[in-house]
């Protein structure tokens, strides 16, 4: 949005999204966390909410008539709205593909009959939907451009009161309160076999700062929305499946990727999804680079022996590390928010 602004002054918004976007100006519709939905369970169980969502969604939009409708991500919710925008003659626009490569390839179709352009994050979804024939944008990754512009903070530590000297072990459970329920209470639990360090949760001010409470320890500290500061003081990192194992391979930081759902969720997602491994950096890297410690596998043993390794094992240390060389040099730097807002811009004024 601030981009899109650069390339175009007059540019008005309307969106359902976050406080971001909102700071960004224009009137935010609906936030985003009313539609944080996390398994394919918990989805199923909020369908009749999903569909008033969809229907407010689309009586706003044809109310509005907007120039262009650009969605992020969210296959579920987006492709439906990419029907309805197509069918009235509204252009759509999709910034970061849905991850229709993991599963449901079907939807492919979709995105080619309802979508004009789509831009994408990661360099293997240009060869996927090369073998559809659809021709897409891949405009850089903007975690990277995040991660490479990013200046730690001094007195990190100072600042939020951690224990000088000694090394941190970084905590990033999820921003979601059914993902931290499932995954924080177990990587904590590891703690007294590490007393040498400091375990530091990333938090999110999204949540309550009191809902954090019930997961204190002795030897447990917070910081909240910090978590680029953290993970450059970070020694090691154990971290939820989601975009934070890229930020953490890109700043170099060793890691165990971690992730539990609901039995049911995990039965469907087994049978459905069509990619080997369910990190980011794996799937850029296109082979394991970090451990994946999936379900049954995310046990506190597990953990602190993976812990253990990582931060002892000097040749497991520099396989990881070299993966994510090739990890970086894959993404490259292309200030990919500017690069996109360009593309969207030009081809809105194309006849």
């Amino acid at each position: 949005m601030h981009e899109l602004r650069e390339q175009d002054t007059d540019a008005q918004f309307r969106y359902w999204g976050g406080d971001m976007m909102q700071a960004e100006g224009g009137e935010l519709v609906r936030h985003y966390q009313d539609l944080a939905i996390m398994g394919f369970l918990e989805a199923a169980t909020s369908i009749l909410k999903f569909r008033g969502y969809l229907k407010q969604c689309q009586q706003d939009l044809l109310a509005y008539k907007p120039d262009v409708l650009i969605l992020v991500d969210y296959a579920g919710f987006n492709l439906r709205m990419a029907k309805i925008a197509k069918d009235h003659g509204i252009k759509v626009f999709y910034y970061i593909s849905p991850k229709i490569w993991a599963w449901n390839q079907g939807r492919v179709e979709q995105v080619k009959a309802r979508v004009d352009k789509m831009f994408v994050i990661l360099p293997f979804e240009t060869e996927f939907y090369q073998k559809f024939n659809y021709p897409v944008d891949y405009t850089g990754n903007p975690t990277a451009d995040a991660v490479a512009e990013f200046q730690p903070t001094a007195d990190f530590y100072e600042r939020n009161r951690l224990e000088a000297g000694k090394p941190i072990i970084a905590v990033l459970p999820g921003s979601r309160k059914q993902e931290i329920e499932e995954m924080l209470h177990e990587m904590i639990a590891i703690l007294p076999g590490f007393q040498e360090y400091q375990f530091v949760v990333a938090g999110v001010t999204n949540l309550d700062p009191n809902y954090y409470k019930h997961f204190h320890r002795n030897g447990i500290r917070f910081v909240f929305d910090q978590t680029f500061d953290l993970l450059s003081h970070a020694t090691a990192a154990l971290v939820t499946s989601g975009t934070a194992t890229l930020e953490t391979a890109l700043f170099d930081v060793p890691q165990i990727v971690c992730y539990r759902t609901s039995s049911l969720s995990y039965a469907i997602g087994k049978m459905v999804i069509k990619v080997p491994y369910i990190s980011l950096v794996n799937l850029i890297a296109g082979r394991e680079v970090v451990k994946e410690l999936i379900q049954g596998d995310f046990t506190a043993r597990n953990l602190l022996d993976e812990l253990r390794s990582l931060l002892t094992d000097t040749a497991y240390l520099a396989r990881m590390k070299a993966g994510y060389a090739e990890l970086r040099e894959k993404l490259g730097q292309h200030q990919a928010a500017k690069k996109t807002a360009e593309l969207m811009v030009s081809y809105l004024r194309e006849k």
